[in-house]
């Protein structure tokens, strides 16, 4: 494969595994809560981002706690509250909720840092929203509700954690370690609730699948830092878009999950806007600037 092509297939990659992932988080909410879900995510992922700190030398120490403290916990509820929407929602829909993070991300960049947004990025910011509109409206039954509005608040939430990460970034805080203490607070959350709502001992072809949640995401992780590392930014950025489109197979796949035409469309209007705000909103003159390994807040 050409050299130049390499990151595009790592982003491609890192999709289809993070899409896997949803796939066994959703398996596995049969039998689990969300709690054990987040914990088995959290854990098998630490573990992952040790042992590379360890073979890489980086010490997990961080002279950055506070933007550390702020990345995790966010990024750890923004997780929790996707793997709510996931066992509650069609595939594609939560996954859908959860990429809405870059609208709340340009709102936040105006509301907390005082950035302009010139007006593409408005514009796809409203396109994004009448996305969300559409996708929620008039195809959800009542019971969804609780996991609409969870997805919807993890794409809030993720929005937090990228701040976060991008302060993190510019500190030149390493990618695992910001990973690692991801994870282990993710762990931390995930004890918590299990802890409050009682564990279930898997049986082996369950543990399976609460493992694979854990292994699925951190070589998503380890696939998407690949991409970042070697790749254009804004190319990486809007090829991760890719998870909708396997998360919508998997769910026709294996539930079959036939969804109106209406909800397509909103899926379209939700990632062009994605697209449209991360092309509108890159500096100029820094078409090939990296991003953090970690920008993705609540699928990493």
């Amino acid at each position: 494969m050409h050299k130049k092509a390499m990151p595009a297939f790592w982003m491609i990659v890192s999709c289809f595994l993070f899409a896997c992932m949803g796939v066994c988080v959703k398996l596995a909410a049969v039998d689990f809560s969300t709690g054990e879900t987040v914990l088995y995510r959290g854990f098998v992922s630490m573990l992952i981002m040790a042992v590379l700190a360890l073979a890489q030398r980086i010490p997990l120490s961080t002279p950055h706690w506070r933007l550390q403290l702020s990345r995790s916990l966010s990024g750890s509820i923004a997780l929790a509250c996707y793997f709510f929407a996931i066992g509650l929602l069609p595939l594609a829909t939560a996954v859908t909720l959860n990429y809405t993070s870059p609208i709340f991300v340009a709102l936040l960049l105006v509301l907390l840092l005082g950035e302009r947004l010139r007006w593409p990025a408005l514009l796809a910011v409203l396109i994004g929203f009448i996305g969300v509109a559409l996708l929620l409206r008039p195809t959800l039954q009542p019971d969804q509700w609780p996991g609409a509005l969870a997805g919807l608040g993890s794409g809030a939430v993720a929005s937090l954690a990228y701040i976060s990460v991008r302060e993190l970034g510019r500190v030149g805080e390493p990618e695992v370690r910001t990973v690692f203490w991801f994870s282990l607070t993710t762990s931390l959350v995930g004890l918590s609730w299990t802890l409050a709502t009682g564990f279930h001992l898997p049986a082996p072809g369950q543990l399976m699948t609460l493992l694979g949640i854990g292994l699925f995401g951190g070589l998503a992780q380890l696939a998407m830092t690949r991409s970042y590392r070697y790749g254009r930014t804004v190319v990486s950025a809007n090829l991760s878009y890719a998870t909708v489109v396997f998360a919508s197979l998997f769910g026709v796949l294996i539930w079959d999950e036939a969804m109106p035409s209406s909800s397509w469309l909103a899926i379209a209007l939700i990632v062009a806007s994605a697209i449209l705000i991360s092309l509108a909103t890159r500096r100029p003159g820094s078409p090939a600037q990296r991003a953090p390994a970690s920008s993705r807040p609540a699928g990493d």
